[in-house]
């Protein structure tokens, strides 16, 4: 049980360096998806369900639209 928390943690930190280390809006959106999912696992692994859920449905779910779209209604100012 600990290897797997672990092994999420361990996720969790890497997509919050990646979601930094990204300069593309879009991917940083996604990737903020994959750190709020681990961060659902991990809530879940810990034993609580229902804030695992609550994490899932907020912070991977409606965060990630909202997101997507906010970065949709924006322009590039640069050419790279």
């Amino acid at each position: 049980m600990i290897t797997v928390d672990i092994i999420v943690f361990t996720l969790i930190i890497l997509c919050g360096i990646g979601a930094l280390a990204v300069k593309d809006l879009m991917a940083a959106a996604i990737v903020i998806s994959a750190y709020s999912f681990m961060i659902c696992l991990l809530l879940a692994v810990m034993g609580a369900v229902d804030v695992a859920f609550t994490e899932a449905t907020v912070g991977a779910g409606v965060s990630t639209v909202f997101f997507v779209a906010t970065v949709f209604h924006t322009t590039r100012r640069t050419k790279d």
